[in-house]
């Protein structure tokens, strides 16, 4: 009877966990080619063990997520450079995806690197974020989990978007805070709008900014009208993201060069080339003048692809 009452406990501990899954399934990779060979390489072993409990153990919102409902994500450190004993400076490439109604496909959300994170790391020293104190009392140490936190919030702020009307919006005001209370350093940079035209600033700049609003719908209407119908009526779901492409190429007519725009398309080239290529000839046609207007970079590949 004990046992029964003990198994019993432990299924209702179980179950009590598993309600209450946290809500990214993130894999951290560190990368140390570009370090000389003095450096002590251990460490970072260390820090990808500690990033991933940061992602993966943290609860970043207040909702209730099951094991299927984790948003699969990818952060991938790459420290090119040493400068003294403990300060470092990486690129930051971070992916998401969500999975598309009806299919095993998952369609990916942000594909974006980072060029400029600094930051000094001790082996074992705490890997912490606390939204109250961004900037902890080394700016420098806390620039990574400053980052690391604030693309958290990006990518559950395009997530919630993908599945509600402006769903991602408390998330993007949480960037935005990260954004406000960064840390501050002459070795720091990439919250600043001084930084550049493409850095954390602008990003959360654009997210929240309400004269932008209609890009939240855009998305929405993306994923909700477009892909997750794709299974059910091909067709439909093509024209509905023909019409979502229509209202990106008017939002960017409005607002040339937002940062925003241009963050969302850059993971989306390989999607809607293969949502448009088995379309009809003038569906296609008007798919690839689109295309090729508001996302220059792949202009020459649309209209290889879509011919």
């Amino acid at each position: 009877m004990i046992k029964l009452k003990l198994f019993c406990c432990l299924l209702l501990l179980a179950g009590a966990q598993l309600l209450q899954a946290q809500e990214l399934q993130a894999k951290v990779t560190v990368l140390t080619q570009s370090l000389p060979t003095s450096v002590n390489k251990q460490r970072f072993n260390t820090l990808q063990s500690q990033l991933t409990n940061l992602l993966n153990n943290r609860k970043w919102t207040d909702d209730t997520y099951t094991a299927q409902e984790k948003i699969e994500c990818n952060f991938l450190l790459n420290v090119t450079e040493a400068s003294g004993e403990d300060n470092f400076k990486a690129t930051l490439t971070i992916q998401s995806a969500r999975p598309v109604y009806n299919s095993a496909y998952k369609s990916p959300i942000i594909n974006f690197q980072d060029p400029n994170v600094d930051f000094k790391y001790v082996e074992y020293q705490p890997i912490e974020f606390n939204e109250n104190n961004v900037a902890g009392n080394d700016p420098l140490s806390a620039n990574l989990t400053a980052t690391i936190a604030y693309y958290v919030y990006i990518i559950l702020g395009f997530d919630y978007n993908s599945f509600a009307p402006k769903g991602g919006n408390p998330y993007f005001m949480e960037a935005q805070n990260v954004v406000n209370n960064a840390p501050e350093s002459r070795n720091i940079s990439g919250w600043k709008a001084f930084d550049g035209q493409r850095n954390r600033y602008w990003l959360a700049n654009n997210a929240v900014n309400t004269r932008y609003n209609v890009f939240n719908d855009i998305v929405y209407n993306y994923y909700r009208q477009g892909m997750d119908k794709m299974y059910d009526n091909t067709t439909a779901a093509r024209e509905n993201i023909l019409g979502t492409l229509m209202q990106l190429q008017t939002f960017n007519r409005e607002n040339p060069n937002t940062m925003i725009m241009q963050f969302f398309l850059q993971s989306k080239y390989s999607e809607l080339v293969g949502v448009f290529k088995k379309a009809s000839p003038d569906i296609r046609s008007r798919a690839a003048n689109i295309l090729q207007q508001i996302d220059p970079s792949n202009a020459d590949k649309y209209r290889a692809e879509l011919k």
